[in-house]
């Protein structure tokens, strides 16, 4: 088994000025009227108004058992503590390394791996020691061959895909290592041809042995449909959890019983920290008052919160997830008023004023676009103060030029459209991967880290180079939803119809190329990734990669964030208020 080390820098460029110390904002606004045409005369994308009113939030989460949150991200009960402390005594008992691995791999999808981070580390890294002695032990075993490959690759120890291959025959009867060789695969990077012809390899073989007679258990016959729906990979963390529980509580003979406890006794305590966290950015966005200011935009608080759950689901984060919720309600309103409401003369002063960052000029501005600069100035000034409090320098300059950034690509957009301007594919996704609004999310979560220093700060003047395939993918996942019905209600050209016009193809044949992309994208993710030094790269990088996993959750079956009322309602109930049943 070969390996190979390497590590790759940030990008970097000049750093940001740093601006005057903060206060809180406590701007107030009396708007006057501003000439511009009639909410009549305007475009409407006609969003249903939200199913998640504050009361009904507030009935749901109300009763919600109370959990002590700490900053550590350990839950205090009696019980709780008593199955971690067996479950790493477990870990460190002695066995055969492919059972070591099988209990990390546990650890992971069922959640709780971040309980046991030290523990995990250890292991995989003396592990990673070994791993000539590990090629001789294994031998043929194709199942711990893989699962090894994908926890190091998973886990940032550096290894390189095996030159030989052995895509054999005999390889077909092996179900357990065909989906083992499968899930590792989907952490191939660039040019790993190897890896490539390993995912077209187990795809084809699953596929036949589903459609055959030859599988005739139903629990592996789920795992293999399961996994052939998307690799774990792709997966958002939270929903895969919760679907993993389930299938250990119906063949519970397969794990240990009390890690399968400590899972389902975690996931429900950080669902009713979640239930705590939703009711209180609920009362603070009716408070606001916004949705009924600006009702030509989606009203979509709940569907904001879970997109945060996504990105950074350990109860440590409760104050990013806080933060970016109001980002995402705010980036919302901001998208509908560039793609739908504003007219492009509008349009240009707003993106002026944001640029300039000054609330003594939003005469400049209409009615409704002054109360909507006004809430996102208070609130981001806020939030640099808040984290200068915490840690004592100004991050103000880097949250402004992502908000800047966002506005500028809008702005891009909006002039193809007012024009009649079709981009070629690469001329679109040079601006769409900021106009998807991940890199305001990344930048936060730069800014938030507890690893962030100051001196840490000023080499982050220029985004990471994980963020843009990131970006990319969020963009791609929300184009094959949402560019029908987008470009049918008056929006620019998305990737797929960009693509159509540039190559002279059908819709179908378009889709499959865009698909393309998405596979090369996360192959630069998980290259990217395999160059973290810092646990401060880590956290970004993690987060960029659930930013992706979950645009996919969102978009996988239409647009889940417009439209609230079908897959995603049941997905947020499930989610974030029903809790596990022992």
């Amino acid at each position: 088994m070969s390996l190979y080390l390497h590590a790759a820098p940030l990008l970097h460029s000049p750093s940001v000025r740093q601006l005057p110390a903060l206060r809180p904002s406590t701007t107030t606004l009396t708007c006057r009227a501003a000439a511009g045409p009639s909410p009549e005369s305007r475009r409407s994308a006609n969003y249903q108004p939200s199913l998640w009113t504050d009361d009904h939030i507030q009935a749901l989460t109300a009763n919600s058992p109370a959990v002590s949150r700490q900053y550590n991200g350990t839950m205090q009960s009696s019980s709780f503590d008593y199955l971690h402390e067996r479950i790493r005594k477990v870990m460190w008992e002695e066995k055969e390394v492919e059972e070591q691995l099988r209990l990390i791999d546990q650890l992971q999808q069922l959640g709780v791996a971040y309980h046991f981070r030290k523990d995990i580390a250890d292991s995989l890294t003396a592990l990673h020691a070994s791993l000539e002695d590990l090629s001789w032990k294994f031998g043929d075993s194709l199942h711990a061959s893989a699962l090894l490959f994908r926890l190091l690759r998973q886990n940032n120890l550096s290894i390189s895909q095996d030159e030989r291959g052995h895509f054999t025959e005999c390889l077909k009867s092996d179900v357990e290592g065909m989906l083992a060789l499968y899930e590792a695969s989907y952490f191939a990077k660039e040019e790993e041809e190897v890896l490539h012809e390993a995912t077209e390899f187990t795809i084809e073989h699953l596929k036949g042995l589903l459609e055959s007679s030859r599988l005739v258990d139903g629990m592996v016959r789920e795992k293999v449909g399961h996994a052939l729906e998307l690799p774990l990979n792709w997966r958002m963390e939270r929903w895969h959890t919760k679907w993993f529980i389930g299938v250990c509580q119906r063949e519970a003979m397969s794990i240990n019983p009390n890690l399968l406890e400590f899972a389902i006794l975690d996931f429900n305590a950080l669902q009713s920290i979640y239930k705590k966290e939703l009711g209180a950015v609920s009362r603070w966005w009716t408070e606001l008052g916004l949705a009924e200011k600006l009702p030509f935009s989606r009203d979509r608080l709940a569907e904001s919160y879970l997109w945060t759950v996504g990105w950074a689901f350990e109860p440590q984060y409760w104050s990013f997830r806080e933060a970016q919720t109001k980002g995402v309600c705010f980036v919302t309103m901001i998208d509908d008023v560039y793609d739908v409401y504003g007219t492009l003369d509008e349009l240009q002063l707003f993106t002026h004023l944001i640029d300039r960052w000054d609330v003594n000029a939003i005469d400049e501005l209409p009615d409704y676009m002054k109360i909507l600069f006004l809430a996102i100035f208070n609130t981001v000034n806020d939030a640099a103060y808040e984290i200068m409090k915490h840690k004592g320098f100004n991050v103000l300059p880097y949250l402004k030029r992502a908000w800047v950034d966002l506005c500028k690509a809008y702005l891009v957009e909006a002039k193809w459209y007012h024009s009649g301007y079709t981009p070629t594919l690469d001329e679109y996704l040079d601006n769409a991967w900021m106009s998807i609004s991940v890199h305001v999310t990344l930048t936060s979560a730069y800014c938030m880290a507890e690893e962030s220093t100051q001196r840490e700060l000023s080499g982050f003047s220029y985004y990471p180079a994980i963020a843009k395939p990131s970006c990319t993918l969020a963009r791609l996942y929300d184009d094959i939803a949402t560019s029908s019905a987008e470009i049918e209600r008056g929006d620019v050209p998305k990737s797929i119809q960009c693509c159509m016009h540039e190559r002279g193809v059908s819709e179908a044949v378009a889709r499959r190329q865009i698909k393309e992309l998405i596979k090369a994208n996360w192959r630069c993710i998980n290259r990217d990734y395999d160059a973290t030094t810092t646990s401060l790269e880590g956290h970004l990088k993690r987060v960029a990669i659930n930013v992706a996993r979950t645009f996919q959750f969102f978009y996988q079956h239409g647009d889940g964030y417009g439209e609230d009322h079908g897959e995603t309602k049941n997905q947020l109930m499930s989610l974030l208020m029903n809790p596990i049943v022992v």
